[in-house]
């Protein structure tokens, strides 16, 4: 019912001590409590009943394994309220999760020190205090901490007391208000030295952003987003934030993007801190997603929270698409709807056709279950259900029904029924079964179409099945279906629909009436559904031309790219015919289909690199991004869209990956003047020309990437020299990167990401492979499981395409098991296996192509 815990970190021993009062109601008659915790000490333990007296515990047992303690009493616990006193002890440890210790540089620089911090989600908080660590089992809480006297105090509530402590004047001790009802996984405490700016937003929530000492000036972004969102989701949901206070603190050593916390947001700094003259815009736009993202949750998540860990995708699947809204809303020139499709559509469309991906809603048990849905399936596929629910229903419908399912559950427990039964309502339209094929099943369809004329008419015949990123359904799945929301645009008005349907059959006919012979037709303009589309030639090659003249509208250029690549890799239609596709695209000037394209470029790029014709498929790149190249050059053009300014950085990069000497001499130039003084490069290019330089680097480059990266206090710009310094293509300076990547230099969350820069590249990809088996055991003890780990074992293992390298693979992680990564490795595989078909299939023809072009 509630928690009343004291906590005494020593952030010089890393240990802290604690003991807590929990107010409990015993249902029935019994000699033992069993509650969570994991590497926890509990030393003492009584219960005393309302009005009885105090009973000290016999005999208190922990199991590591199943994470409980057991508390057994001498004689039976009478059933009704009481209370359950521990005394307790446990470390600051440095796995980033639980209550941890963050390491960070004195303001002056010249002394290493630690805050305590805390990630409870998704099973942590028992780390930290033994509680009963499930998010239906929500209770109030009402935290006290004794910390030493020069240090920040946070928790998710305002201080009501603060006082130097009798027995030791260095340190003081900080009371709480009493939280509302909530999950243990949404408790925090963060103790350390930070600076702050705060601001209110215009219904009055004090806000404030805390930033490393000396860095107050970078949280003002950051602040800005939060006072403007937060009446945002007011007015949206119709329900006012429910605490007195939001604060977002940046921290130094944290595992993922961002935590929800309610009313104490943690965040990485790269996430949270804008520093004007070195954030690029990419970033900056990053940030106020993640913001926008995290305080969607302080409603979805927090007030009203998933009954269990099956139901997570609709805390971080909505969150993820509400982020788009509120961001479109408050930065209108980032066109964010667009990039939507870019970065999380297609991602989630890639990882959902493998046959080892899984339904939105997953049964879950042990908890290193759940690190492991994480994934690009609840957060983005999530999301990408969800834009196209919002879009069925319709905006003020979405609203209505939003309002009531939070109003309804708040403080509460839901399960996925619950939001459809409010939106149901509010719509009147079939919700609950139209969303139930999209959750309840893995993968999504592919639509063929075909047409047929009748008079003025063209008939279209939708054929649906589900899409497999092999091309081979299996038996199993052949009668899977889905109820599909289909619409269709035509030429003589791209941005109106002409006709909507509900396709809820294998096969469906649609008429379009007065269709002259030359006008194309499209399905899922924008690219709201989730669905692949198959044209049939005579329908493909309509589309061609308005392609080349960009009057078909962009998001549906990108779609019609992508949907062609997919058939390509599952093996529907050979290579060769989406190289023929790009060429169509060699006028293009949207910052969206480029990125769409530039990921289709990589994979190719990925896969060519295994053989000889990896030069050929340079060359044709650098034909294809040349017009574009120069028309964006390298400075910023005076009153140049955001769009462009990403798209330069893009393009760039792309142009030195495919070996452009031109870019790559420019890069050089630009890199050798930023290093002497005379100029800075713009933060837009930074990540671009680190990358150029590296590719191509002598001794003194490399170590001035090195030198670039010890100098600088800026995370962002620590970041990108890292994940450059993975490019550099000789052995020895490879194998010095990777030794850096493990060493002090590079905190245990970015280490990942730069063994990953070396595992993408041709050179690098084989050597970081035989480090990661050599450091296997290392590595399993800094992550232990979690998504950081997933994310290293995929990338590491999934762009190889011989039999050879797969057998090993397989036998390789059968005998070194990571936890939480199975179903991780079994994707990897499915992809290893994906690139040897591919590769066998269209070598030939491949070849044939480029060199006839060249």
């Amino acid at each position: 019912i509630n928690y009343n815990i004291t906590l005494r970190p020593n952030l010089k021993s890393f240990t802290f001590g604690g003991n807590e009062a929990i107010k409990v109601r015993i249902n029935s008659e019994t000699k033992e409590i069993v509650l969570n915790t994991h590497e926890i000490d509990i030393s003492g333990a009584t219960y005393t009943p309302d009005n009885g007296k105090a009973l000290t515990s016999e005999r208190i047992q922990s199991d590591k394994e199943t994470e409980v303690s057991t508390i057994a009493f001498s004689e039976p616990l009478a059933s009704g309220t009481g209370v359950l006193s521990l005394e307790f002890a446990g470390t600051l440890n440095d796995k980033l999760k639980g209550f941890y210790r963050s390491k960070y540089t004195s303001a002056d620089g010249q002394e290493e020190r630690y805050a305590a911090v805390t990630q409870f989600e998704p099973t942590d908080a028992r780390r930290a205090f033994p509680c009963w660590d499930e998010p239906a089992l929500k209770a109030t809480f009402d935290i006290t901490l004794v910390v030493p006297s020069n240090r920040v105090a946070l928790s998710n509530m305002n201080v009501i007391s603060e006082e130097p402590l009798k027995e030791d004047a260095e340190l003081k001790c900080v009371k709480y208000a009493t939280t509302p009802v909530m999950s243990t996984y949404l408790v925090a405490f963060v103790v350390g030295e930070f600076d702050y700016v705060e601001g209110k937003s215009s219904d009055g929530v004090a806000v404030r952003v805390y930033t490393p000492v000396g860095k107050r000036e970078q949280g003002q972004f950051a602040l800005e987003v939060a006072t403007k969102a937060l009446p945002y989701y007011k007015d949206y949901f119709n329900i006012a934030y429910p605490l007195p206070k939001m604060d977002l603190i940046a921290i130094a050593d944290f595992s993922s993007g961002a935590m929800e916390n309610w009313g104490l947001v943690t965040y990485r700094e790269t996430c949270l801190l804008v520093d004007p003259q070195n954030t690029s815009s990419n970033r900056k736009q990053w940030i106020a997603l993640v913001v926008a993202h995290e305080l969607a949750h302080q409603w979805f998540g927090n007030l009203v929270t998933m009954e269990w860990w099956t139901h997570l995708w609709l805390n971080e699947g909505f969150a993820s698409f509400i982020e788009y809204l509120c961001v479109d809303h408050l930065f209108s020139e980032y066109h964010i709807w667009t990039q939507f499709v870019s970065d999380t559509s297609l991602p989630a469309l890639e990882l959902d056709a493998l046959h080892n991906s899984h339904p939105i809603e997953v049964p879950v048990g042990h908890p290193s279950e759940v690190d492991e849905i994480f994934d690009e399936i609840s957060y983005n596929k999530g999301a990408a259900v969800i834009r196209m629910l919002h879009r069925f229903i319709g905006d003020e419908f979405f609203r209505k029904g939003m309002h009531s399912y939070l109003l309804r559950h708040s403080y509460k427990n839901t399960l996925t029924e619950d939001l459809w039964a409010a939106l149901q309502e509010a719509s009147n339209k079939p919700v609950r079964d139209v969303m139930s094929t999209w959750t309840l099943q893995k993968g999504y369809p592919v639509i063929s179409v075909t047409s047929r004329r009748d008079g003025e008419s063209v008939f279209l015949t939708l054929t649906q099945e589900k899409f497999c990123a092999d091309g081979k359904l299996p038996a199993s799945e052949a009668t899977t279906l889905w109820m599909i929301p289909i619409a269709v645009t035509r030429a003589s008005d791209p941005n109106k629909i002409a006709v909507e349907a509900l396709m809820d059959s294998k096969t469906l006919d649609i008429e379009v009436p007065k269709v002259s012979t030359t006008e194309w037709l499209k399905l899922n303009p924008n690219c709201v559904g989730v669905y692949r589309v198959n044209y049939s030639p005579d329908l493909l090659n309509l589309m061609l031309p308005s392609v080349s003249d960009k009057t078909l509208p962009p998001l549906d250029r990108l779609g019609l790219q992508n949907d062609v690549f997919a058939m390509v890799q599952s093996g529907r239609s050979s290579t060769v015919e989406v190289l023929k596709l790009m060429d169509a695209f060699s006028n293009e000037d949207d910052y969206t289909v480029w990125n769409s394209i530039n990921g289709c470029l990589g994979k190719l790029n990925q896969l060519l690199s295994h053989t000889e014709l990896e030069p050929l498929f340079h060359a044709f790149g650098r034909q294809l991004l040349s017009k574009i190249y120069s028309r964006l050059g390298w400075e910023p053009i005076k009153g140049e869209t955001h769009l462009d300014t990403l798209l330069r950085s893009l393009v760039i990069n792309r142009l030195a990956s495919f070996d452009d000497q031109t870019v790559i001499s420019e890069a050089k130039k630009l890199f050798e003047s930023h290093c002497g003084g005379t100029y800075v490069i713009p933060p837009d290019l930074r990540a671009a020309v680190y990358r150029a330089v590296a590719l191509d680097c002598n001794d003194k480059t490399f170590d001035n990437l090195f030198k670039l990266y010890r100098e600088t206090d800026l995370h962002e710009e620590k970041d990108r020299v890292a994940r450059a310094l993975g490019s550099v293509k000789d052995a020895n300076r490879i194998a010095k990167v990777l030794d850096f990547a493990l060493s002090n230099e590079v905190r245990n969350q970015d280490t990942v990401f730069v063994i990953i820069s070396v595992a993408l590249t041709k050179n690098g990809r084989d050597i970081a492979w035989d480090f990661f088996k050599t450091n296997k055991d290392e590595l399993r003890r800094r992550y232990e499981g979690g998504f950081m780990v997933s994310r290293l074992v995929k990338y590491i293992s999934e762009n190889f395409s011989t039999e050879e390298r797969y057998q090993e693979l397989e036998k390789f992680f059968a005998e070194n098991p990571f936890p939480g990564t199975e179903r991780t490795v079994q994707q990897s595989l499915e992809t290893v296996r994906l690139n040897i078909e591919w590769l066998a299939r269209d070598l030939p023809s491949i070849q044939t192509y480029l060199t006839k072009r060249s």
